[in-house]
């Protein structure tokens, strides 16, 4: 598909949403953006999570990784670094949303053995997931709910990697954010949320 022929395929839906949220676009970029909340999620096509939470222009700010993976500090990932800084440090994020799903194809892989050489960057990437997929199997978890359970630990491994980082850290420690874990089943309308007094994952 050439850009022109994709232009032209999106032109009616950029229309429509131009008129219905313009006004508020224009407005956001005369007074700059001011969202509550930065969602991490995965960079998987089926995960909107505008949509999904029925999100306006100037409502997330969103960073998407594969299997929402959130490096630990110092492991030289500033892309990762710079949008966590900020949205702490200049849009004074309140909230920051890390959210796996069911399905996911990044933490299916972990169990493939990605093969380092013709996936390299791949399978370095998914080295921040691979904690998660420990955790389950030292648990002996059953097969059936093994990958349900791994969606769930990375969700909470890239929490604890994400508090590390140090305008987290001190926002934190300051009372002046809250991070939250969130899981989507790609099954149905259904999110849940990572309830850390329980250490499980109940339904919002």
């Amino acid at each position: 598909m050439t850009d022109d022929t994709l232009l032209h395929t999106t032109f009616a839906s950029r229309a429509e949403f131009f008129k219905r949220e313009g006004e508020l676009i224009t407005r956001l970029a005369r007074e700059g953006q001011k969202p509550q909340a930065m969602f991490i999620g995965c960079a998987d096509s089926r995960v909107m999570p505008e949509s999904l939470f029925g999100a306006r222009p100037g409502d997330l700010y969103v960073m998407r990784t594969i299997a929402n993976i959130v490096p630990p500090f110092g492991t030289a990932h500033e892309s990762t670094g710079a949008a966590l800084e900020h949205a702490v440090n200049h849009l004074d994020i309140r909230h920051i949303i890390i959210c796996g799903h069911t399905e996911c194809g990044g933490l299916k892989a972990l169990d493939s053995h990605v093969d380092a050489l013709h996936d390299p960057a791949f399978a370095a990437w998914l080295k921040y997931a691979r904690e998660a997929q420990t955790r389950v199997d030292k648990r002996g978890v059953e097969s059936a709910k093994r990958h349900r359970a791994i969606v769930e630990q990375n969700v909470i491994l890239q929490l604890e990697h994400a508090a590390n980082y140090p305008a987290v850290y001190k926002a934190l420690k300051e009372n002046r954010l809250e991070l939250h874990g969130w899981l989507f089943d790609l099954h149905g309308p259904l999110v849940y949320s990572y309830n850390a007094r329980t250490h499980s994952f109940e339904t919002l």
